[in-house]
């Protein structure tokens, strides 16, 4: 059992939060794991990616080669199609609806999302509405999170506690906006 992930975005979106999320959740289950170093901008607006590669045996290189992922987990449209070269043939994308358009010269959002479409399988979420509904439009990553975990070969309830580990600083209401953007990312993608 394995599965190599992509995690991509644009810096503040919550790469980081969604590999904490994962890395723990896969450790809690006593699998193996590794994660690239974030390759990228460590600022807002710049493109960010990592390699996260989990399995029930060791694992010996931090990164995926290309198609090889089998997913690509992307809080930002333009940024899944940048890694589509590292997709199986049978791979899926779980990406945002919502561009960041930190380039000026940003492509039709229309003509990312049918580039996007051409994967194998992909699930494009409306991340901003559904965080907006969950009662904090930070929970974007959180949604994304959720409709990937039904893809994922973590179980859903390690997923959950390692949220409410990542927010329970910040107090019960983020836990609970957070816990309830990934219900809603999760219901979002049962329908792809």
């Amino acid at each position: 059992m394995k599965q190599d992930i992509i995690l991509a975005g644009v810096g503040g979106q919550g790469i980081l939060s969604i590999a904490f999320v994962l890395d723990n959740a896969a450790l809690a289950e006593g699998l193996f794991f590794k994660q690239a170093e974030v390759h990228g901008m460590a600022q807002r607006g710049g493109a960010v990616q990592s390699h996260l590669r989990i399995s029930n045996q060791a694992i010996w290189s931090d990164l995926i080669p290309r198609g090889e992922a089998d997913m690509i987990l992307s809080v930002e449209p333009l940024e899944a199609l940048r890694y589509m070269d590292f997709l199986r043939p049978d791979g899926v994308i779980v990406t945002s609806l919502t561009p960041f358009k930190n380039i000026p010269d940003y492509p039709d959002l229309e003509r990312v999302l049918d580039a996007v479409r051409k994967a194998p399988k992909a699930v494009i979420v409306d991340s901003e509405r559904l965080a907006k509904e969950a009662g904090t439009v930070k929970a974007q990553n959180i949604v994304l999170l959720g409709a990937a975990a039904r893809f994922l070969i973590l179980k859903e309830e390690g997923l959950k506690a390692m949220i409410e580990a990542l927010f329970k600083g910040r107090g019960a209401p983020v836990v609970q906006a957070n816990l309830k953007a990934f219900e809603l990312g999760r219901k979002a993608a049962s329908g792809s």
